[in-house]
């Protein structure tokens, strides 16, 4: 409870954003707070713990059996922690919308236009080709028919609202974002608080040490990879941020 609500590190980030017609986009992106990751790292201790070393090529491809108990206690809690997560932003954007509703608007309630709250590194039943299948979309988000997508790009360049086409190819996937196309530690080796100052122009953001290792040149080009996944989704709004929030 102490922490619902709140935006966490790493990755994670409230912006207001402006579109190509200075409509303004509040948007922001967290998860589980960690929760979800110490639950996965018991229920892998678990499947592991089932199976002898010989039964496997490797111990991290350990695995639960769909119908026994084990599967059943981690489905139960994978869902939870992303029900959690889906609680947590809706909580961090009502509050983001009141603090604008004080400086804004003559204090009257916004009513957003577009309202997009989609899950991220998850996993869904759904159906596919005629069958029921779990579908774990790692770095990517659901992009069925029309359904509302966030793909972000980094604290310095363009984001994008999209709408799934529904393209059954993708398993009606489309990315979660850029990705990052070097490492945390490679970042910070690389570059300098410099670089991030002149990265990050114009936008009203940490410009210091601790973010370094999210600074924009860490990540792949957001123009590239819509480009490469334009029969995946269709571009809502293209959006690029004035002020970005770091955890």
């Amino acid at each position: 409870m102490k922490q619902l609500g709140t935006l966490g590190g790493g990755n994670h980030f409230i912006e207001v954003c402006l579109d190509t017609e200075n409509f303004v986009w509040l948007m922001l992106h967290s998860g589980s707070r960690n929760i979800g990751k110490e639950l996965a790292e018991r229920h892998i201790s678990t499947a592991k713990s089932l199976w002898k070393l010989s039964e496997l090529p490797a111990p991290d491809l350990a695995y639960f059996i769909q119908g026994t108990p084990e599967f059943a206690a981690y489905w139960k809690d994978l869902k939870w922690a992303q029900t959690y997560a889906m609680k947590n932003r809706e909580i961090m954007m009502a509050r983001l919308l009141k603090v604008f509703n004080k400086m804004f608007n003559h204090r009257e309630p916004f009513k957003p236009e577009v309202a997009v709250n989609c899950h991220h590194n998850y996993v869904a039943l759904e159906e596919h080709y005629g069958e029921k299948v779990f579908v774990t979309r790692k770095g990517a988000i659901n992009a069925d028919q029309d359904a509302f997508g966030i793909i972000p790009g980094s604290m310095g360049a363009k984001s994008f609202i999209v709408k799934g086409r529904g393209l059954a190819e993708s398993f009606n996937s489309c990315s979660h974002g850029a990705g990052r196309k070097m490492s945390r530690g490679a970042a910070k080796r690389k570059f300098t608080r410099e670089d991030l100052a002149r990265q990050t122009a114009g936008v009203e953001c940490r410009k210091d040490q601790g973010v370094l290792d999210e600074i924009p040149g860490a990540y792949k080009s957001i123009e590239a990879v819509m480009k490469n996944q334009e029969d995946l989704v269709e571009i809502v709004a293209e959006i690029k941020q004035v002020v970005c929030v770091k955890g």
